[in-house]
């Protein structure tokens, strides 16, 4: 461990060895540098705390349960996201119709679309959709109804439908939590119907995981293993802990 990021993390963890929260501003000013260090160290460094909702806070801290931030989602493993994104990138071909879902873990992946001289991308992000329309060869589909700040993301009753009338050849999918009984799961309830549409539609489903996501359940169930036909993650025990799968055709692709 880089010894100043130790150091800022003790020193934080010092402070709040009596319970309660930090906000990010005040744990940088403790510290004396930026709200990104912080974030940088707790995303590359193992530490005892967690960021919740911009407030920092001892993980075993009675009554602490995750609260989706996007902010900090984009800050967390990046480095390991792009990797997968690069890896992910492989399976399209010029041509494809591509399901992108919000989050950040495929956001790294959209730079890389501006390579391809003709792809179709459908989406429900508004992050997604931002960067997508700035690309010149690659027509946006973006799904609308009442937005969701949280994820910057859409929803609305007739989304299932619009996607099952779209001819989508990949659909990438990523998720919260990837647990081998209890299956595929998401923060918000909302991402369920156009995820499961994309997965019910798709010629060919990816699901794009990093290894943090392994043994976790979040609120929102929307698939199981056996839905997807690729798993791309950076954890090389995942093919280990897929041999005994009832997905036994399910594709491990390691990054």
């Amino acid at each position: 461990m880089n010894d100043r990021s130790a150091q800022r993390l003790a020193m934080l963890q010092e402070a709040l060895a009596s319970g309660g929260t930090l906000h990010l501003r005040d744990a940088a000013e403790l510290c004396g540098v930026s709200e990104m260090t912080i974030r940088r160290d707790l995303a590359t460094q193992p530490s005892p705390l967690s960021l919740l909702g911009g407030r920092l806070v001892m993980a075993s801290y009675p009554g602490v349960t995750p609260v989706y931030d996007l902010t900090e989602q984009q800050a967390s493993h990046y480095h390991v996201k792009h990797r997968l994104c690069q890896r992910a990138a492989s399976f399209i071909d010029e041509g494809d119709t591509l399901f992108i879902d919000c989050g950040s873990t495929l956001i790294p992946l959209l730079g890389q679309l501006s390579h391809f001289r003709e792809l179709t991308v459908v989406t429900y992000a508004l992050n997604v959709a931002n960067t997508v329309a700035a690309l010149p060869n690659v027509r946006l589909v973006l799904l609308g109804g009442l937005f969701h700040a949280s994820s910057q993301s859409f929803g609305s009753d007739g989304m299932r439908d619009a996607i099952e009338r779209l001819g989508i050849n990949k659909a990438l999918i990523s998720a919260a939590g990837v647990d081998w009984e209890r299956g595929v799961s998401c923060f918000h309830f909302h991402e369920v119907a156009p995820k499961q549409a994309a997965i019910a539609t798709a010629m060919q489903r990816l699901l794009v995981v990093d290894a943090s996501k392994f043994g976790v359940v979040r609120p929102a169930y929307f698939a199981s293993l056996a839905d997807f036909d690729v798993v791309i993650t950076d954890d090389e025990r995942a093919p280990g802990l897929l041999e005994n799968h009832p997905a036994s055709s399910l594709s491990i692709s390691v990054a």
